[in-house]
């Protein structure tokens, strides 16, 4: 499905330290009403949770990693489930040897500096997020 889109506002700014990396783009993303939209950021984190989605068994299994690392990139996006806005946002982690650690972003992420940018989309239709039954993943609507 393509659903045509305009851009709408750029919110950009830091998170607190401590904060959950997770939970503080949610929130920035309800507190501003954003539906639909982009998210990235730069920083580093005190602690990491990290998600990984085994598909055979349909099932998260997380990763913790109880130090200091690097955010080396943070992407994912922003629409709706159950009513409010989600982020679904993938990360990848450096650690002071630059090993790379990454995958799907977790609450237990928090933040010991962090740099984002929301880009916000507009459009016609909203994207709700709804159970894949042949991944059984929360998925956009395929149509």
């Amino acid at each position: 499905m393509n659903i045509g889109v305009k851009p709408g506002r750029t919110i950009i700014g830091w998170l607190a330290k401590g904060e959950d990396l997770l939970a503080a783009l949610e929130k920035l993303a309800q507190d501003h009403s954003i539906t639909l939209g982009e998210v990235s950021a730069i920083g580093a984190v005190s602690q990491a949770r990290l998600g990984y989605y085994n598909q055979a068994e349909r099932a998260y299994y997380y990763i913790d990693l109880a130090r200091p690392l690097e955010i080396l990139s943070l992407i994912g996006n922003i629409s709706l489930k159950d009513g409010k806005p989600m982020v679904h946002a993938h990360v990848t982690l450096g650690d002071k040897d630059g090993q790379a650690f990454g995958g799907h972003l977790a609450e237990g992420t928090l933040v010991f500096a962090c740099e984002f940018a929301i880009l916000e989309h507009q459009s016609a239709t909203s994207l709700v997020r709804q159970i894949d039954g042949p991944t059984g993943l929360f998925l956009w609507p395929a149509q």
